[in-house]
């Protein structure tokens, strides 16, 4: 099988990572991409926005070209962005936080359209949405068009959250497949 690369528009990142085949795999199997928003996803995004006082929180996956968006409050409209544009791709690379607390001063962030462009972002916080299995499948993250600090009690509330996604994931798909064996 031919190495899919997908650079990253701003950086020149690689952001397929090594695990790509298995994670989409995994991502596919929860049933997830491409369904309805829903209230606990989005009550959830909406405490965040209260929480950490920032205009825009999304519950994002990493699909294979694109990052798409089960949760988004703040950028009411946008389903999915492409994958080499988002921040969120270079997220899962990750298994910690990862933070842009001014983006402008993050110079491989200067060429990203999100940052230069008319969007105008500046802070970014993305926990990656991790499967039991250790596979980083997307984000719940933060973005904001003002620079701003990111405590580390904020970073721990965060990783929280995801940790609660995930579990809602995680008991949806255990569900679905007791069922099935079960019929």
């Amino acid at each position: 099988m031919r190495e899919r690369e997908i650079k990253n528009t701003f950086t020149g990142v690689n952001l397929i990572p090594s695990n790509e085949e298995e994670r989409l795999q995994k991502l596919k199997e929860y049933e997830i991409l491409d369904t309805p928003q829903e209230g606990a996803f989005n009550h959830l995004a909406a405490m965040a926005i209260h929480m950490f006082k920032v205009p825009i929180a999304l519950i994002s996956f990493v699909d294979a070209d694109r990052v798409w968006f089960k949760a988004n409050v703040g950028m009411e409209g946008v389903e999915n962005v492409p994958r080499g544009e988002s921040l969120c791709s270079l997220a899962i690379l990750n298994d910690d936080l990862v933070i842009f607390q001014d983006a402008m001063n993050e110079p491989c962030l200067l060429a990203n359209p999100l940052v230069s462009g008319n969007f105008g972002l500046r802070f970014y916080a993305g926990a990656p949405l991790t499967t039991s299995d250790g596979l980083n499948i997307g984000t719940f993250c933060l973005v904001d068009k003002q620079p701003r600090e990111f405590t580390e009690d904020d970073q721990k509330m965060l990783v929280q959250l995801a940790a609660i996604v995930m579990g809602e994931i995680e008991s949806r798909y255990l569900r679905r497949k007791t069922s099935v064996k079960s019929q």
